[in-house]
């Protein structure tokens, strides 16, 4: 069954997480990904050991480098020699986008910036993702996840009001990031398609988190003020607020029109004597007394475990609740045991299903060694095994043809291949931690 991407060839020169995470995704939509990687270490993203105390793996799995890199193919080159260079031209004259995020100024240098590549294939869709974006006096800038979490306010928007600023784990300003660069990509892959031309794509950390925060920036913008953190105890609506059970989990409600829902509210609760309560008989009551109300909820919530709180809750009335989770949890919640791409240890895709349009295929894992990809044999694949363990690369003469199903590429070729600027194998990394000692970028 044909997919979204299929026939969309990515080059993708991406390392860590927000550049590597939007390749994914497109990967995930059908298109081909060939990632290149430098010759000695590879993506640093593999000498990654430890983040917020958590292990990465063991010594053959790394998950933060395959949580980032699946569906793709690998490619090692040393970008400082020509014949290097040269390959990726050749690449770029038969591909349709090429990702980077390396900071600014090193695209340049080594020759693969977008006034170079363009000048080898017009119709390219070239994407970069930075910090703080191309233009300005930071532009230059070095950036990580956190730094987009910093810059962009949202660690003084977490957390209740008498808190330092808080830092939220997981990389999700880099997610963020890759979530935009994705978007801009596939916008622009649909505007070549429209105009016949190529396309240039920027984002950035703080662009993405500014986008993340829209509602806030916007209230900032219109009303001179920013929102304000609030402490649980003392929410404005105390149906829109989460409580602990019994049991030390967690139930979330979210009620907006909380009048429509009190009636049924207080009898589902066994509180049906506060409900024309002058204290709380309408929203507005209720706000103002929302720190004696919240108490009274945080007694009775607290008298049964959340499983029972469930079942009453759902058989009450149409009311808007949840459980809340740890990530530990994720795995096992019953959203995700029904989904039908669920697989132990893999995430989940990218969160988007195109019904109709996306097949079956399963997912590429990251090949744990630089250059080798086990799934490379697929027909119709340009990159073949060398047997070393390695991978052959095409003589890339023109042999795409249009999909029939979608009008796009699909690709074909004959395998040569390249000893001199190609490395199968990476040496032993001298990398711990998180930051790296030899990544062209730093």
């Amino acid at each position: 069954m044909a997919r979204p991407l299929d026939g969309i060839r990515v080059l993708d020169w991406t390392i860590f997480q927000q550049g590597p995470v939007a390749t994914m995704m497109l990967g995930d939509l059908g298109a081909e990904v060939i990632k290149i990687e430098e010759r000695v270490g590879g993506d640093p993203g593999r000498g990654v050991m430890q983040i917020a105390g958590s292990k990465t793996g063991g010594t053959k799995r790394n998950y933060y480098f395959e949580a980032n890199n699946r569906q793709k193919k690998s490619l090692t080159l040393d970008l400082k020699k020509p014949e290097a260079r040269e390959i990726v031209y050749q690449l770029v004259e038969k591909s349709d986008v090429f990702v980077q995020n390396f900071r600014k100024g090193v695209a340049a240098k080594l020759g693969v910036d977008y006034p170079t590549l363009s000048g080898y294939n017009p119709k390219l869709i070239y994407a970069s993702a930075t910090g703080y974006g191309p233009n300005g006096p930071d532009s230059g800038e070095p950036s990580f996840d956190y730094m987009g979490l910093a810059r962009s306010g949202i660690m003084n928007t977490v957390g209740e009001p008498d808190m330092d600023p808080m830092n939220i784990t997981g990389g999700i300003a880099d997610q963020m990031g890759a979530i935009m660069l994705a978007h801009g990509i596939v916008v622009a892959l649909l505007a070549r398609e429209r105009l016949g031309v190529g396309q240039e794509v920027n984002t950035s950390h703080l662009g993405s988190m500014m986008a993340l925060q829209g509602l806030n920036l916007a209230c900032r913008l219109t009303l001179g003020k920013e929102f304000k953190r609030f402490y649980r105890t003392e929410a404005v609506n105390p149906l829109w607020n989460h409580y602990k059970c019994q049991d030390d989990k967690w139930i979330c409600l979210a009620m907006p029109q909380a009048d429509r829902y009190w009636s049924d509210f207080c009898t589902a609760l066994g509180i049906a004597h506060l409900e024309n309560d002058p204290r709380f008989a309408t929203m507005r009551a209720r706000g103002k007394n929302a720190k004696e109300l919240i108490a009274i909820l945080d007694e009775i919530w607290a008298g049964k475990p959340r499983d029972e709180w469930m079942t009453i809750l759902k058989n009450g009335g149409d009311f808007i609740y949840t459980i809340v989770n740890s990530i530990n949890d994720l795995p096992e919640d019953r959203r995700l045991a029904a989904h039908p791409e669920r697989n132990a240890g893999r995430p989940q895709g990218s969160g988007a299903r195109i019904r109709g349009a996306l097949g079956a295929d399963s997912a590429r894992s990251a090949g744990l060694f630089l250059g080798t990809d086990r799934s490379a044999q697929r027909a119709g694949s340009d990159l073949a095994p060398s047997g070393e363990g390695g991978l052959l690369l095409p003589q890339l003469a023109d042999t795409r043809e249009r999909h029939p199903a979608t009008g796009g590429l699909r690709s074909g070729g004959v395998t040569t291949p390249w000893r001199s600027v190609v490395r199968t194998r990476p040496r032993a990394s001298a990398w711990c931690w998180y930051w790296p000692r030899e990544c062209p970028s730093w």
